[in-house]
């Protein structure tokens, strides 16, 4: 037995040791010279000096297309970032990239073909090809001079020095994972304005910036001429019509790319070095439904609660793999000629398309205007003042949101009968997800002739080794651990390693905490404990009250929650869901939370203030628009904001929202939470709630952390002790603002700073408080743009004490 052992050993590690010297055998060059050429089985690949990029035939795992393309060397998918044929793939047999004798480089298919090649000529004294540490791809002479360049010939990213000028767009993928181009374009118009269109061969329809408003109201100016954007080194992205935006991790020493995504919103990509992963640190639209097309004509886009496409009533998709496509009518009957109905579809909008715009009109002029015009699809009637009334020739693109005030009535045959789909009662829908298959030019072109017949033993040789050699590993795993009894201890440590978030029994967290008893804390939702987990991690355990819901709601919600993670975010590590135990295990945080440090004597300096609020924005962004599931807090306050030992912010509890039992079948809702002094009046106005109560939560904090005190002890001035309401507070600071007195900001700032502060900062952020805290919640900015303002003051480095003046 013990030989047999012995042998196998042998021959993993034979087996291994082969593996590791076919994979040594790709080459890396720095230039490919003039004359010059490699081919996919050469196994080569040209590399940038600093090796952050990799530039060679790039194939789809499982699929025979190969493209010529630049990728992030470290990025754990080789993410790619241009391709030169990306609508004219090659085959991954028999392809071939060669700067000829003319200096212009050529790629060719299997039969000899030219699938792409630059516009370099003969009078180019073109040298050799080079990769730069930017990732861009030359060609140049041994003078140094560029004669072509990949950065002039953009596909669906953009670079840090790399510009987008007015020859220039970028052109989103067709789908997911695939490199066709696809419908979504960023690029300059005729009005010097950097926008982003939908363009389909039968619609097209500009979304960002948002076509509702003007230029001006967009924060833009066509009042210039040079037409250019770019990314730079520190995550800030500029455009020549005053357009700015910062990655929420600004600064210098991380890859960034900006792209525009397959579902047609622009993005900065931020990539961790750990890990490999990429990580969004700004968006152009926090809600993707606005994005125009992605569910295509007669498509609705609904939140239930992610993004989703469904098909208007009567209608179903053209395409089952491409939701651009749109859908089709169900019905043959014309609507001209056949007597028709009108189905409600409540807090739905379709983009564009209208024949009429009536103000101040009637429902039911409405509906007669639409019966009245055989052009008419349907119609829209919002609820402002005394109803407006639109008129639609087509249904591009609906969008159902709990913000529009109205309905659109679709117009349909009275021989068919629709529901309204389930989206429409409050409860949640499955859509279908599937994706297109990536297509190739020619069929044909991949059926080999007798010249390269050879090729397909020698890859079905390979192709057999491989599959022998992953099979004596899974062998030689399960013999290792099976047979020889590793301990359950290491399991779950591979476990815990593979995935940092688990299930705990009861007995457990018992026992961690000590029969629950160094209590930390305590609210409306529970008692927070400290404890120490059996691997020695220091822990803070919440055992939750009796208004959480079942084992298995609870068990769903929580497999959501659980991948949530943000630096800004207290990190979750597990939960206990048994019998009528609900409990949350989270990282301890050391500093506890921020009322005991600006409340209390031991307050914090000017600069971990704002650190406080920057980072509680982002933590709060990253909520609202880039994890899995959009989460809204609904209790945001210092006590909910922890502080690490940086004195870093993390928002805590930021799941018991959606932990919590509603009343309802659906993701509405309908209990009222929150403290007293940070609700939001939405919830007394009985409005739908948004991610807007959170920001209106977080303008108080901020007013907090300025003071240093609770709200409720605010005053006008210091002769004049009575208690003044926040709203009363606000007016008196704008007109004190609007009367130019500088030496305000110095009153009202946390006398205990001692004028050790930044008046820009302070400034900053009292416009940010109260701008939060506006009771009309649509005057609120969103968490992305209050991160954009304090990003672009974070380096102000005056301290200021006024006796010193």
């Amino acid at each position: 037995m013990r030989c047999q052992t012995l042998k196998l050993y042998y021959l993993l590690f034979f087996i291994i040791t082969l593996s590791l010297s076919h994979s040594a055998n790709s080459k890396s060059l720095l230039h490919l010279r003039r004359g010059a050429s490699i081919s996919v089985e050469d196994n080569t690949f040209i590399t940038s000096p600093d090796n952050s990029f990799t530039c060679g035939f790039y194939a789809i795992p499982g699929s025979n297309p190969c493209w010529f393309a630049i990728w992030f060397t470290n990025s754990k998918d080789k993410t790619v970032v241009w391709t030169a044929n990306r609508d004219r793939p090659v085959n991954s047999q028999g392809s071939r990239v060669s700067i000829g004798g003319d200096g212009t480089m050529v790629l060719t298919d299997v039969d000899g073909s030219i699938k792409w090649q630059t516009n370099t000529t003969s009078t180019d004294d073109v040298a050799a090809a080079e990769l730069l540490n930017s990732g861009n791809l030359v060609l140049k002479n041994t003078r140094g001079h560029i004669f072509w360049q990949s950065f002039d010939f953009p596909t669906d990213t953009l670079l840090p020095s790399q510009t987008l000028t007015k020859n220039k767009r970028l052109v989103s993928s067709l789908r997911k994972g695939s490199f066709e181009s696809g419908y979504f374009n960023l690029y300059f118009g005729n009005d010097n304005v950097l926008s982003s269109i939908f363009d389909c061969p039968e619609t097209s329809s500009i979304y960002w910036p948002n076509p509702n408003y003007d230029i001006y109201k967009n924060g833009r100016t066509n009042y210039n001429s040079s037409r250019i954007a770019f990314l730079d080194d520190v995550g800030m992205f500029r455009s020549s019509d005053k357009l700015k935006a910062n990655a929420s991790d600004k600064g210098f020493g991380i890859k960034r790319r900006l792209a525009i995504d397959h579902d047609g919103n622009i993005r900065i990509h931020s990539l961790i070095n750990s890990t490999g992963l990429w990580m969004i640190t700004w968006q152009a639209i926090s809600q993707p439904c606005e994005v125009h097309g992605v569910c295509g004509t007669n498509g609705i886009c609904v939140y239930a609660p992610t993004p989703k496409c469904i098909c208007t009533p009567g209608y179903e998709m053209n395409d089952p793999s491409d939701w651009i496509a749109g859908c089709k009518p169900t019905f043959k009957e014309a609507l001209l000629s056949s007597p028709v109905n009108f189905l409600e579809l409540s807090q739905t909008d379709y983009f564009g398309f209208d024949l009429y715009f009536r103000p101040n009109f009637t429902l039911e002029a409405c509906r007669e205007l639409c019966l009245g015009d055989t052009r008419c699809k349907a119609f829209t009637y919002r609820t402002w003042g005394n109803g407006h009334c639109y008129v639609k020739s087509a249904l591009f693109n609906g969008i159902m949101s709990l913000d529009f005030p109205g309905s659109t009535y679709i117009k349909l045959p009275r021989s068919v009968q629709v529901s309204k789909p389930s989206i429409f009662h409050g409860s949640s829908i499955t859509c279908d997800s599937r994706e297109a298959e990536i297509l190739v030019d020619s069929l044909s072109m991949y059926h080999f002739n007798r010249r390269t017949v050879r090729w397909v033993y020698i890859y079905s040789f390979c192709g057999a080794l491989g599959a022998i050699e992953l099979i004596f590993v899974v062998l030689g795993w399960w013999f290792l651990f099976k047979k020889h009894g590793v301990p359950a201890s290491v399991e779950a440590g591979y476990c815990m390693i593979s995935s940092q978030f688990r299930r705990f029994n009861y007995g457990e967290l018992k026992k961690a905490t000590n029969n629950f008893r160094e209590e930390l804390g305590r609210g409306s939702s529970g008692i927070v404990y400290k404890g120490v987990l059996a691997d020695d991690r220091v822990v803070a355990v919440k055992r939750l009250g009796d208004v959480f819901q079942g084992q298995d709601e609870f068990w769903a919600e929580m497999t959501t929650v659980g991948k949530i993670n943000h630096i800004n975010l207290v990190r979750m590590w597990g939960f206990c869901s048994e019998r009528r135990h609900r409990l949350l295990v989270y990282e301890y945080v050391d500093n506890m939370s921020l009322d005991k440090h600006i409340f209390n004597s031991s307050f914090l300096g000017w600069k971990q203030r704002f650190a406080v609020a920057l980072g509680t924005a982002k933590g709060l962004a990253y909520l609202h628009n880039e994890c899995l599931e959009w989460v809204i807090h609904c209790d945001v306050k210092p006590e909910n904001i922890l502080l690490d030992i940086e004195f870093q912010p993390k928002i805590a509890d930021f799941g018991l929202a959606k932990l919590s039992q509603r009343d309802g079948p659906g993701s509405k809702i309908s209990k009222i939470r929150g403290t007293q002094g940070y609700m939001a009046p939405d919830w007394a106005l009985n409005l739908p709630i948004t991610a807007k109560v959170d920001v209106y939560s977080y303008g108080v904090v901020v007013l907090e952390l300025i003071k240093g005190i609770k709200l409720s002890n605010w005053a006008v001035d210091d002769t004049d002790d009575d208690e003044i309401p926040l709203k009363t507070f606000g007016m008196t600071v704008k007109e004190k603002v609007q009367c130019g007195n500088s030496s305000w900001v110095d009153s009202i700032v946390d006398q205990r700073l001692e004028g050790r502060f930044s008046r820009n900062q302070a400034a900053t952020l009292i416009g940010i408080g109260l701008s939060c805290v506006e009771e009309n919640r649509t005057k609120r900015p969103t968490m992305a743009s209050v991160i954009q303002t304090l990003l672009e003051c974070e380096d102000e480095t005056e301290m200021q004490n006024p006796d010193k003046l």
